[in-house]
């Protein structure tokens, strides 16, 4: 299975593509961020989003697309424009034909680090343990990325051994 992860913003959205199978640890295929210019016009930026996020789908065919939930900012005009950004990364999933799942941040943050407020360093942390990787991917963003693909692998692989238990019978 490869997961591309989406931590979604219009002037940074970072991204990670993880590969995993049940057996094995999961494997970094690449990861960054999308940068906008904060000049640019809003549908400029969001087209570039989407293009970015289009070509590294086809660069890598993944077989889920892991977005973080839009969070809700005090300033009610940052969590619409969030939303704008989510909306054309999952768009360019759609197009696609990759589903897309959507995480709660916290959620994220609880799959990869065991609590929901974990903060960006101790995502980044943990990243890098569970993937066995020398230094930490950066900036904070490309690991958000990488870590929304993380919950889903995990989450995809527990499902799959419950599936797997007859009549729903706890493995010992």
């Amino acid at each position: 299975m490869i997961v591309l992860g989406i931590d979604p913003g219009t002037a940074i959205t970072g991204y990670g593509v993880v590969s995993g199978e049940r057996a094995g640890a999961p494997r970094l295929l690449e990861c960054g961020v999308i940068r906008t210019p904060a000049a640019e016009p809003l549908p400029s930026r969001l087209r570039g989003i989407h293009e970015a996020i289009a070509e590294v789908i086809n660069r890598h065919h993944p077989t889920a697309v892991a977005i973080e939930d839009v969070f809700y900012a005090k300033n009610v005009r940052t969590t619409v424009v969030l939303g704008h950004a989510r909306g054309v990364a999952m768009l360019a999933a759609e197009q696609a034909g990759i589903p897309v799942h959507e995480y709660a941040p916290t959620a994220v943050k609880k799959s990869v680090c065991g609590t929901g407020s974990a903060t960006k360093s101790q995502v980044q942390f943990m990243v890098t343990q569970l993937l066995r990787l020398t230094r930490a991917p950066e900036p904070a963003d490309a690991a958000d990325g990488v870590a929304a693909a993380l919950a889903h692998l995990m989450g995809a692989h527990v499902a799959a051994l419950a599936a797997r238990q007859p009549n729903g019978a706890r493995r010992t």
